[in-house]
């Protein structure tokens, strides 16, 4: 046999091994001896010499203007267009979800690609009128200077491009870090960028661990800005880390997000909303419905339908196309999954299908785990509080529109929630009564688009919103022009 390929860092336009020797192994959830690749466990100097290609490139990128930076995002669409099928089937193999699901990660990738290549012929800032004669205003977006951004594996190319694309219109230079369950995928769009034509140096790549790498983007001191999407309690560390020299911090962090389901909701919608929120990526989302509430009156045929149709879901390799559900991401994660099982079980909730791990035959090799859904759930137990990541659903009864808002609300995320129902006024209510930052009138609590922005309130985020032109104020400053033809002293708010 070949041996396995083995992955470089991409620093300043060159694709080099780190500086430490190391190396660690890409492996298939689905399969532990598919081994995809050797990639490199990089150090703190391979982090210093990405910072300093981005900073010498961004003297020059910075000037590029806006359009020609487009241009290039646009060829990479089209290029990201021409490889799809090559990088959804690598995707699925590093980790574990279904072709059509990441077939949609590069797809959502496309999407903002063309969408933030198109941005650069819309900088749009504003003119106004001065409050004095013969003076002229206007704010106009600068770049800020060297970004870090630091992904999640469960969106391994959807979630980079969220980040990279609008950063690199604006004028910024980046060093891109993936995470070490998924850096393929990355080093795929990547490669991509390079393709298309970016300039030596304004995008890095370096794969290695939170810890040693991740760290020291955090805290580089010519670091202006870190954009990070991961669990809530890095999330806290990396705002800490950001506090000290007062860095642009952007975070995209956990979920516990609720379908709510009334008495007049179309039930079969409701029960494949449920489903696909549920049990897509195997729960590994931030958005997923890790909790459904069901009004009383329609409870138990929900119930009912729910667990009929969890019950007949496929799982196994994601490759295989007649698979509905994929493996959890490692050993660790389907760990975290049983756990909460047993804690389910310890605090009452009923265990109406699911709750262990597959195991033999083809599922030997792999870390698989049955769909899960507890019903009966008390909306305060920490199976229905606590952020699992993992194909397991706590299903809450309520009496009434009021008290599922209340259910919804009572948690410390705040990403998305959604409402099945045919009453327009209910429909109303919830979307204005939702602490969330995303919500759905009779759809899952999954589907963003690109050109809309994304993210949550409490302890999901730090205000900041990723995707769409949001997204263009967190990678750049906005600065404010005065001109003075008077040629006189005007001085504002005393000569007015």
């Amino acid at each position: 046999m070949a041996p396995p390929k083995v992955y470089k860092n991409f620093i300043d336009g060159e694709w080099v091994e780190s500086v430490s020797g190391r190396t660690f192994e890409n492996i298939n959830p689905a399969n532990r001896h598919d081994l995809i690749g050797i990639f490199q466990k990089s150090n703190q100097q391979d982090i210093d010499n990405a910072v300093a290609a981005a900073t010498q490139a961004f003297k020059s990128w910075r000037l590029t203007p806006p359009p020609r930076r487009g241009e290039i995002l646009w060829r990479a669409a089209r290029l990201l267009v021409e490889r799809k099928e090559l990088f959804a089937e690598g995707m699925t193999r590093e980790m574990g979800k279904i072709l059509d699901e990441t077939r949609g990660d590069v797809q959502e990738a496309i999407d903002m690609t063309f969408y933030m290549a198109g941005e650069g012929r819309r900088m749009f800032g504003q003119t106004t009128t001065s409050e004095l004669p013969n003076k002229f205003c206007m704010a106009v977006r600068s770049p800020i200077g060297i970004c870090s951004l630091i992904t999640p594996w469960n969106f391994p190319m959807a979630i980079p491009s969220w980040k990279v694309m609008p950063a690199l219109v604006c004028g910024n230079a980046v060093v891109m870090k993936p995470a070490t369950d998924t850096p393929l995928s990355m080093y795929n769009l990547v490669k991509t960028l390079e393709d298309a034509g970016v300039p030596r140096g304004v995008v890095n790549y370096v794969t290695g661990g939170g810890g040693e790498v991740g760290n020291r983007l955090m805290t580089h001191e010519d670091v202006k800005v870190v954009s990070f999407t991961g669990s809530t309690d890095v999330g806290r560390k990396v705002s800490e880390a950001c506090s000290h020299n007062f860095k642009h911090c952007c975070l995209e962090m956990g979920g516990k997000n609720c379908i709510l389901v009334m008495d007049d909701a179309n039930l079969d919608l409701a029960v494949d909303g449920a489903l696909w929120g549920g049990f897509g990526t195997s729960g590994q989302r931030c958005t997923a419905a890790s909790r459904v509430t069901v009004h009383k009156a329609v409870y138990k045929e929900f119930v009912d339908r729910f667990v009929e149709r969890a019950r007949s879901l496929k799982v196994g390799d994601g490759l295989d196309p007649t698979v509905q559900m994929g493996p959890v991401i490692n050993e660790s994660q389907l760990k975290t999954v049983e756990e909460y099982v047993e804690i389910g079980k310890h605090e009452g909730a009923k265990l109406l299908t699911g709750g262990e791990r597959l195991s033999g035959g083809e599922y030997e090799c792999g870390w698989f785990h049955v769909p899960t859904i507890f019903g009966d759930c008390d909306p305060r137990m920490r199976v229905a509080q606590e952020e699992i990541f993992g194909p397991v659903v706590s299903v809450i009864p309520c009496d009434s529109l009021e008290q599922a808002i209340e259910i919804n609300n009572g948690v410390v995320y705040g990403l998305s929630s959604s409402i099945y129902t045919r009453n327009v006024n209910r429909a109303f209510q919830a979307m204005r009564d939702f602490d969330t930052g995303i919500v759905y009138v009779n759809a899952p609590t999954i589907g963003a688009e690109t050109h809309l922005p994304f993210g949550g309130t409490k302890q999901t985020g730090n205000g900041h919103r990723e995707a769409a032109v949001t997204a263009l104020d967190f990678y750049s400053e906005w600065k404010t022009l005065y001109v003075d033809y008077s040629d006189r002293l005007q001085r504002a708010q005393i000569d007015t």
